[in-house]
């Protein structure tokens, strides 16, 4: 499956949201939904507990599995690859001590940010926060639609680009129409009392377009 494709509907997990429930079981929920890749995120994990969580999903999702910040977990673990912010090591340092096939994702919020990661040699943008979004404390601003658009003119030509904050069934369709691959979602997959439901809702909206 080409990139754009495993990009089109990102699941994140959130210890949080999940609120006991087992991450496996909802993650597959959300696959069965239509989730074409799955993100760990665990900012306050142990690294032996986010190993665990991310070698479970690599084995039982059909799915490529990423690892927010982590690369040496990501390795670890078989996964498809890493999402770094600009606190974590350099992609480009990182990039030569890697498969070939793996996956080296970067978060943009700002025009400054923008041009670093045209520089870099990610395989991914993620654009964000898109809207407001209670579930990352560490978002800026929300972009909306113009913000978002503008920064993905800014990607090279070939690097996909995903909306992530604030990303629902009804506002999906409109990030894909200003330029997304896809979109990434916590809130409102996690959230759901229905994961895979939830899911299939946002995988038709982004698919529509």
């Amino acid at each position: 499956m080409a990139l754009v494709d495993q990009l089109r509907l990102m699941v994140i997990t959130d210890p949080v949201l999940l609120k006991g429930r087992d991450a496996v079981a909802v993650c597959r929920a959300a696959v069965t939904g239509g989730a074409t890749m799955i993100q760990v995120r665990w900012k306050d994990g142990s690294p032996a507990d986010v190993l665990q969580m991310t070698r479970s999903l690599v084995a039982a999702l059909p799915v490529p599995i990423l690892v927010n910040d982590r690369a040496d977990i990501a390795l670890a673990a078989g996964a498809a690859g890493v999402h770094l912010g600009w606190e974590d090591p350099p992609l480009d340092s990182l990039r030569p001590h890697m498969p070939a096939d793996f996956l080296l994702g970067i978060s943009v919020g700002t025009p400054d940010e923008a041009a670093r990661a045209s520089a870099s040699s990610a395989d991914y943008w993620s654009i964000g926060p898109c809207f407001a979004t209670p579930n990352k404390s560490d978002a800026g601003p929300p972009l909306g639609l113009e913000g978002f658009a503008a920064l993905a003119r800014l990607a090279p030509e070939g690097v996909p680009v995903i909306g992530i904050g604030g990303i629902t069934a009804a506002n999906a369709s409109a990030i894909v129409d200003a330029g997304a691959a896809g979109v990434a979602v916590i809130g409102a997959v996690l959230s759901a009392a229905d994961p895979e439901s939830a899911a299939r809702g946002l995988r038709g909206a982004v698919s529509r377009v």
